[in-house]
């Protein structure tokens, strides 16, 4: 029977380990999903000539771009480590986890073939958790070769934390799953679309026994940056965080040559900048002179956000930061506000001084054998 409408409750999202993934253990389903969009944008030149107004043709010049972005609730760290990002996981002692090791965007800081992505469809009224995925009606659209151009966390009052991930890939295609999910990968060195199905686990509900994190079991370190702000950060005078973000821009050039009609690779756009916004509620003023801040050091940022068991479930570590802006804002009817802009550049794989770092409490394998 013909679908009326497709909602939620008939939808999930899968990631492969790399473009070439087949196998079903190749393949993770992202938890907490609350949205996802996809578009592509083709580009063609007309081909005019004298003793015609309307064109002869239309060639497409340049590869198509397709777009994906989706959000889902932070949790514990794997989604992100099914995205290919290193998250540190291990217990760090009682009620902790360990301190990250690695650089957080390390996995996509190296030339890869990119990643497959595929948003299922089941039968409409029909809960997707469970779903055998061999149903005449099940359909998957698959994005070949995603990378990740943006990733974001947000933590409001009021909301639970929330992270955003955006994707470049290089193809669409779309099957039914009863027929088999062929790939949508292509060969970035031939330029030619891969063989071969791919097989998806039987979606679930989730491996992560974390549903959700609360706004009230986030807690910020940023003592480091005491005095270089006109409002102390710290203490229990200090100001009182309504808002936070962390956004890591992973933007990347398409490589081309002559005789491929694709980018034989997608390299990251160096350097990169991964930076932290804070919105406060202002209590009381600091000592401070901006002429001394023209030298200052850099610093460490942390986030710790805790399970409602009173564990650390998450922990975001901005290591070698400035103070990029401070701006302060006050208006009859409301509260004084002072919006903080930190800052850090991304070292190498192996710099464990500078750049972005994760800690999660989720261990289970991704991509098992």
């Amino acid at each position: 029977m013909a679908r009326n409408r497709v909602i939620y409750q008939s939808e999930a999202l899968y990631v492969s380990e790399n473009a070439a993934s087949t196998v079903e253990a190749k393949h993770e389903q992202l938890e907490k999903v609350q949205s996802a969009n996809l578009s592509y944008t083709i580009n063609r030149q007309d081909i005019n000539q004298f003793g015609e107004l309307a064109r002869i043709d239309s060639v497409i010049m340049d590869p198509p771009t397709v777009s994906t972005d989706f959000s889902y609730y932070l949790a514990d760290g794997f989604n992100e480590r099914a995205l290919g990002f290193y998250v540190q996981t291990g217990s760090g002692g009682a009620g902790g986890v360990n301190s990250a090791a690695g650089q957080f965007a390390s996995g996509h800081m190296v030339s890869t073939s990119g990643k497959n992505v595929f948003l299922v469809t089941g039968p409409e009224g029909k809960d997707m958790v469970g779903e055998s995925l061999a149903d005449s009606t099940d359909t998957a659209i698959g994005i070949g070769n995603c990378y990740v151009s943006d990733y974001s966390v947000d933590l409001s009052v009021g909301s639970i934390p929330t992270v955003s991930v955006s994707m470049e890939g290089a193809n669409v295609r779309g099957d039914t799953t009863a027929g088999g999910i062929g790939t949508p990968a292509i060969d970035q060195e031939a330029g030619t679309a891969m063989a071969g199905d791919c097989a998806l686990p039987t979606p679930i509900t989730g491996k992560s026994d974390i549903n959700a994190l609360r706004p009230g079991d986030i807690t910020f370190s940023l003592g480091n940056f005491q005095d270089e702000t006109l409002y102390d950060l710290t203490g229990v005078s200090g100001l009182h965080i309504q808002s936070a973000s962390i956004n890591i821009p992973l933007s990347r050039t398409p490589l081309q040559r002559l005789g491929s009609r694709f980018p034989y690779a997608r390299e990251v756009d160096f350097p990169v900048n991964v930076t932290m916004n804070i919105s406060a509620l202002v209590n009381e003023a600091d000592d401070f002179q901006l002429v001394s801040q023209l030298t200052q050091a850099q610093n460490d940022a942390t986030i710790t956000i805790k399970n409602k068991a009173g564990a650390k479930a998450v922990i975001y570590s901005i290591k070698g930061a400035k103070v990029d802006s401070e701006s302060v804002s006050t208006t009859i009817g409301s509260n004084k506000t002072v919006d903080i802009t930190l800052s850090a550049q991304i070292g190498g794989t192996n710099d464990t001084s500078a750049g972005l770092f994760m800690s999660g409490s989720n261990g289970d394998t991704v991509f098992t054998a």
